[in-house]
């Protein structure tokens, strides 16, 4: 608060009230966690692993959080109520990997079965879970993918924009082969290894309505 009365005797832009009620929002949070899920209740016991599991509580707001954070502890080490700042070596950025909702190890194992056992399931299903599940093949990925794009000697694909093509063990080489030959059955001369029967007669990809309804019948979307 004394550093926005300056900045309005200077001229300067001041943090506006709602900022200060933000970082003091965070303050808050951030001692009600400590006490109640860290059970500390003196600052100077604060460490990073305390502070990585306070932002872990809120993935979204951690670049936020962690500079409120850091102007807290640095001004609380020059006033000496901590010695150590346990944000100073802490980075705002967020790990590259997958964050996303993923599938239990007995649903991966059921849809494998399925797709690679069942005869009564579409080969459009069975290609695009089979690339999704074990290749993190995206939608649009799949209904591009072409039949040049198939290395039948190598037994390899190219998807999408991806700099190098993508080996394919037995199993999704199989689902692979068996999408090409219900293409053949259509006679069509459309490029594309998933063919529709809107498709079957140009040379365009499925449409983007068509692909993340394939998987219906198994429950569970693309993503």
């Amino acid at each position: 608060m004394r550093a926005q009365q300056r900045a309005r005797r200077a001229g300067t832009r001041p943090r506006s009230n709602h900022t200060l009620e933000t970082a003091l929002t965070i303050l808050r949070a951030l001692a009600l966690f400590l006490i109640y899920q860290r059970n500390n209740n003196d600052w100077a016991l604060v460490d990073v692993h305390d502070i990585e599991a306070f932002l872990a509580t809120l993935p979204t707001a951690r670049k936020r959080r962690l500079v409120v954070l850091g102007q807290f502890f640095r001004f609380a080490r020059a006033q000496h109520i901590v010695l150590i700042d346990p944000t100073r070596n802490m980075t705002s950025k967020h790990s590259k990997g997958f964050r996303g909702r993923t599938l239990t190890l007995d649903q991966q194992r059921c849809l494998f079965r399925r797709w690679t056992t069942s005869e009564e399931v579409h080969p459009h299903e069975a290609v695009v879970g089979m690339l999704a599940l074990l290749h993190g093949a995206s939608s649009s990925e799949a209904r591009m993918l072409q039949v040049n794009d198939v290395d039948q000697q190598a037994q390899r694909v190219r998807l999408g924009k991806r700099p190098h093509p993508v080996p394919l063990d037995p199993a999704p080489w199989t689902v692979v082969q068996r999408c090409l030959a219900h293409r053949a059955a259509w006679r069509t001369d459309n490029p594309h290894v998933v063919v529709t029967k809107g498709t079957k007669a140009g040379r365009g990809p499925a449409s983007t309505a068509y692909l993340p309804h394939v998987l219906d019948d198994c429950g569970f979307p693309p993503g």
